[in-house]
């Protein structure tokens, strides 16, 4: 009998206690910010958790959507068109904290290039599952994935928000190596890029800045670099077990903003080696759990889509905690599930009701030699 009614215990329910430490965090990281803007301490704890029920709901309801719904062109050339709309629209807004990245009415912000990420990813999935046969065909495989890809990273950069555009691009990256794209386009295509992320980098001078603050720290711990060494400061005094849950410091108006991109830094002051490795073996629990899902997904555009909702998960995870711990140079990049926000919250969320969908469809034969393996399956 197939399986359709049951999804990935592991993974539904490492995504659950990401959003239950955000939860906790974000009031942790918040409360003293809040009331120095004139808001109570639960401020921004009240507004994250508004999103995160909305969000659980939303990842509920596309556990029950069958995936195939995503592939259809009516619905994915809808998306792109609502997309695009968003990413232009963002430059009639106000820029905040010098950017054009949110639709802000009132006290709500969204932020279409989190949905730009998933709709990429509808796209190039449902284009590949067709045309993948001749992935090597430029013109006829690629140049449709390319064009769309390009467009909406354009405007994404042009916001400007440079980590999300190379999210987006590293995710489609890993979809079309994985349709079997031969090696010399994917080393043509490399050098390429490279060149032309080393030129963003070169010409804008606030990157540069952040790029030689992570090359020298020390130097730059005053100016550039000071948002790093804080970062460095609260993750080594937490130690193993951390200061305890409120009682960091480094929060108070050291590390700008902890709530947001540097919550990571936050839980390892206060919750220690312990608290960060908890949400580093989620992550690796959600990796594992997505790739599981494209295996033992029942066609191509059920793998493709898994992958590619894993990729930008663990892609954007990866990179948010590379930069708190100073392996990578600072970016304004949040961390899924935990950091505070809505529209990262919301689309990751609905991303993984995506994944629990195409795992209730596994091809049992692919599910049972998974399963026997050590994997896991439990009725909700």
């Amino acid at each position: 009998m197939a399986r359709t009614l049951k999804s990935d215990k592991t993974l539904f329910l490492s995504t659950l206690l990401l959003v239950g430490m955000s939860v906790v965090m974000v009031y942790s990281a918040s409360a003293v910010q809040a009331v120095d803007k004139g808001h109570s301490a639960a401020y921004f704890l009240t507004k994250q958790l508004a999103w995160v029920v909305i969000g659980v709901l939303l990842m509920l309801g596309a556990m029950r959507i069958d995936y195939h719904e995503y592939r259809r062109p009516a619905l994915i050339w809808s998306l792109l068109g609502v997309t695009t709309v968003g990413l232009l629209a963002v430059f009639l807004f106000p820029r905040i904290n010098g950017t054009h990245r949110w639709l802000s009415v009132q006290n709500l912000s969204l932020q279409p290039s989190e949905l730009a990420k998933l709709v990429v990813i509808f796209f190039t999935a449902a284009v590949l599952e067709r045309r993948m046969h001749r992935i090597n065909d430029v013109g006829y495989a690629l140049l449709p994935i390319g064009v769309v890809t390009v467009v909406m990273a354009a405007l994404i950069y042009k916001e400007p928000d440079f980590g999300t555009m190379v999210v987006l691009v590293l995710v489609v990256g890993a979809l079309i190596f994985s349709a079997g794209l031969s090696y010399r386009y994917l080393v043509g295509g490399a050098l390429v890029l490279v060149p032309t992320a080393a030129v963003m980098i070169a010409t804008e001078g606030y990157r540069m800045e952040r790029l030689l603050a992570f090359l020298d720290p020390a130097k730059y711990a005053l100016s550039t670099g000071f948002q790093l060494n804080q970062s460095l400061i609260a993750i080594g005094s937490g130690g193993t077990l951390g200061k305890g849950l409120m009682a960091g410091v480094q929060k108070l108006f050291f590390i700008p903003e902890p709530h947001t991109d540097f919550i990571y830094a936050v839980v390892g002051e206060e919750l220690g080696l312990i608290g960060t490795t908890v949400i580093l073996i989620a992550f690796l629990a959600i990796g594992w759990r997505g790739l599981r899902a494209a295996l033992v997904a029942p066609d191509r555009f059920g793998a493709l889509l898994a992958l590619g909702i894993t990729t930008m998960v663990a892609c954007q995870a990866l990179v948010n905690m590379s930069v708190v711990i100073g392996l990578f140079p600072t970016k304004g990049i949040p961390l899924p599930f935990v950091s505070n926000g809505g529209s990262s919250l919301l689309i990751n969320l609905v991303g993984m009701g995506i994944l629990l969908n195409i795992s209730q469809q596994a091809s049992p034969v692919a599910a049972a030699a998974v399963d026997a393996a050590g994997g896991e399956l439990v009725n909700v």
